[in-house]
């Protein structure tokens, strides 16, 4: 993947290189130009490595199909459906690659594909505004998130990635599960951050969305008492900045300052508004 360039100069000699070879070693083979496009894909959203990478991972997906390696072949439909979605071309092909990781893994019992064409599927509704739709493929994900450990998957980053994109949908949807989800994701991110030995990121966004539920419930004082301690907690533990980077920290301060009430220049208290404000400033010369 260092060298993508150079590997895909040789994709001309690739029938030569995977001749009277086993199926495994083919598959292998398949496995590293399409890597190489994939790799192209993210680096320059070229179509032209979209659909290089198409056309070799599809035969290595008919070949995992023959051996049986079916979580592996789940696992390339993913692959190939996330980078097709960095390139913006073509949305339903996009659902289409999702939609065949999903029949796979629900046939074979593949909890983390399964987890990831939810996740993959729940995005792409949200971002066609399908939020109803969108919140229950993300629970169909948050379902199969805890059971991919008996695959060898670690459950825990998973889950939080499924509650964090989740709980932004529910917000939308002002579902019944809402106040139950924060809580679920707050306790996932502290779960995190004990695994790490640090405060993780999703932590202290832990306190933002409980802020957003308080102000939506109406009660301004506690949305303003969990932004207090948002703030105490990213003061005192300045490392976190840098162990996740000042663009995340000020992505979540302005997402907080753009939903909040309580952090509008006009109608929240003064103070919180220009703490705020100051620590985004001091992050974008950090950025």
């Amino acid at each position: 993947a260092d060298d993508w360039q150079g590997l895909l100069k040789l994709e001309g000699r690739m029938d030569e290189l995977i001749e009277n070879r086993c199926d495994g070693a083919c598959a292998a083979m398949l496995g590293v130009f399409g890597l190489a496009h994939m790799t192209g894909v993210s680096a320059t959203g070229s179509a032209e490595h979209a659909m290089g990478m198409v056309r070799v991972e599809e035969r290595r997906i008919a070949l995992l199909g023959k051996m049986k390696r079916f979580r592996d072949q789940g696992e390339a439909m993913c692959d190939v459906a996330q980078n097709l979605n960095l390139t913006c071309l073509d949305e339903k092909e996009v659902e289409r690659y999702f939609q065949r990781a999903r029949r796979v893994a629900e046939a074979h019992g593949f909890f983390s594909v399964e987890c990831k064409a939810c996740m993959g599927l729940g995005q792409l509704a949200m971002k066609s505004n399908r939020y109803a739709e969108g919140a229950d493929l993300l629970r169909n994900a948050l379902a199969a998130a805890p059971l991919c450990e008996n695959e060898g998957v670690s459950p825990g980053h998973n889950e939080l990635d499924v509650l964090l994109m989740l709980v932004s949908a529910l917000f939308l949807t002002d579902a019944d599960d809402l106040d139950a989800m924060v809580l679920r994701f707050r306790e996932a991110a502290k779960a995190d951050s004990q695994r790490r030995g640090r405060v993780c990121c999703e932590e202290l966004r832990s306190h933002y969305y409980f802020a957003r539920l308080h102000e939506a419930r109406g009660k301004p004082q506690q949305a303003a008492r969990e932004m207090c301690a948002l703030l105490d907690r990213l003061l005192e533990n300045q490392r976190v900045v840098h162990d996740a980077t000042p663009r995340e920290i000020r992505k979540l301060l302005q997402d907080a300052s753009d939903c909040l009430k309580i952090l509008d220049p006009e109608l929240g208290e003064e103070d919180l508004v220009q703490l705020v404000k100051s620590l985004v400033d001091d992050l974008d010369h950090l950025s």
